[in-house]
């Protein structure tokens, strides 16, 4: 390819270590696609006759099933997936397979490959993680009934409607598909034509490409669309907070599942036992989400770092920038395919929750608030409840033991309506400031969550 300016052939150690099949050969049909759509368009401003054009496309298309059939095997000496097909193009159809690079480079090559691939596996991500945020609305309306304890510091702190957990998590992953439809936006622009770094003295039509490749614009700066890898970060960013979210999930329900707690019940067909101990039941899965969410944060800081001393325009570094993104993709599809599943079949215990509560201290705020109806200021209502609790402590009692006349004890405004507020359900219920945990308002955040999901489709 290069011949001409060179004396001497590189060496097979520096064609192993140049190479760059073993990133870009999946690419191919978007490769050769993307040739197709160079074709025709050289053809419509008059730089091929429709003859050439016909053969070429044909050719290509042939090329595309000898790989798809392992016919074509890539070869190292050719570089890359580009050099290949172009070299079996020759093979086929002699001097006029090598009309097929006319006005293009390799750079903005690889941007259309790269771009139209990612086009597809963002829009598979989409659909996944849509289902996704389906089932956990699904699973809000389930378990709307159902009272946990809410934490801070991994310490009770006050009831909720189990409904409003899986919310929680809802509005996180929901922000993640605002993340992905960003990528996805970034990602459909069309950089053919822009060559290696300047555009091209011939009269490349890229209005035509676009229409061809299905694009809804053309990068409007050539210098700019061969460097950028901005809409790769688009992704990295979106796999990033949804894999720590996946694993602020992973490691509740690990958690709640563990005999200390026993919260959950994680469906068997998602976890595994141990070679020694016949007892064990090991959240496997949901610990691999966890660990494997700092692979793809990792993925995301190898391309800024790959990126951040590079000039312009394309530099050699900047092959590299598929090996993260590939394995990022994978990992982030594996979580969504399995997630959703393991979600709708995990169960809460309701009995052993209700007795993680039995003391009902986690009433505590519910109690000093009560004072605060009567009038207490906050600051001294908070020392007398927590003086309650502490004695309640001392004395091994629940706050369900405390007599009127206890309670009278602490402060003179308590009155026989105190034992209306030592309630779970309706602890939770008195919450309903928007937003909060009351029944009602987690009925209100599902329809709002399905509008929203209504709009975004």
């Amino acid at each position: 390819m290069w011949k001409g300016r060179f004396h001497a052939e590189p060496r097979l150690q520096i064609l192993r270590f140049t190479q760059s099949l073993d990133l870009d050969w999946r690419l191919f049909e978007y490769d050769i696609e993307g040739s197709v759509a160079h074709v025709r368009m050289l053809c419509s401003v008059g730089l091929l006759t429709e003859e050439e054009r016909d053969k070429l496309v044909e050719a290509l298309r042939e090329i595309k099933a000898e790989i798809a059939r392992g016919e074509l095997p890539p070869s190292i000496a050719l570089e890359d997936l580009h050099l290949n097909v172009e070299h079996r193009l020759i093979e086929k159809l002699g001097p006029l397979g090598a009309k097929v690079h006319t006005g293009r480079s390799r750079n903005d090559q690889i941007c259309v490959d790269v771009r139209m691939y990612l086009r597809d596996q963002l829009k598979e991500l989409r659909v996944k993680t849509r289902r996704l945020l389906n089932t956990l609305l699904e699973l809000a309306e389930r378990d709307v009934d159902v009272i946990i304890p809410g934490y801070t510091h991994l310490q009770q702190g006050q009831p909720i409607s189990a409904g409003h957990y899986w919310m929680a998590y809802f509005w996180k992953f929901l922000r993640d598909l605002k993340r992905l439809d960003l990528a996805i936006y970034n990602t459909d622009e069309n950089p053919l034509g822009s060559g290696a770094l300047a555009g091209s003295t011939l009269p490349l039509d890229r209005e035509f490409t676009r229409r061809e490749l299905g694009f809804s614009r053309n990068t409007e700066n050539s210098l700019d669309a061969v460097s950028n890898r901005d809409f790769m970060l688009d992704f990295h960013y979106f796999a990033s907070t949804f894999m720590v979210h996946c694993s602020r999930l992973a490691e509740d329900l690990v958690i709640y599942a563990s005999g200390e707690f026993g919260y959950v019940e994680l469906p068997d067909e998602y976890c595994t036992g141990s070679s020694m101990m016949p007892q064990k039941k090991n959240p496997d899965v949901l610990e691999l989400i966890r660990g494997k969410a700092g692979q793809v944060f990792g993925h995301l800081l190898d391309l800024m770092v790959t990126l951040k001393g590079l000039p312009l325009a394309y530099n050699r570094d900047m092959q590299e920038d598929k090996r993260g993104l590939w394995a990022a993709l994978a990992t982030v599809h594996s979580v969504l395919d399995i997630l959703p599943g393991m979600l709708s079949a995990t169960r809460f215990n309701q009995e052993r929750i209700l007795q993680s509560m039995r003391d009902g201290f986690i009433l505590a705020t519910d109690v000093a608030e009560y004072l605060v109806m009567k009038g207490v200021p906050f600051r001294e209502a908070h020392g007398v409840v927590g003086r309650a609790v502490r004695d309640c402590f001392d004395s091994s009692r629940t706050l369900f033991d405390l007599t009127l006349e206890d309670w009278r004890r602490y402060h003179p405004a308590f009155d026989e309506d105190v034992f209306e507020v030592l309630d779970l359900q309706r602890a939770v219920d008195r919450r309903r400031t928007y937003g909060g945990t009351a029944r009602s308002e987690v009925r209100r955040q599902l329809e709002r969550g399905r509008e929203i999901l209504r709009e975004l489709d």
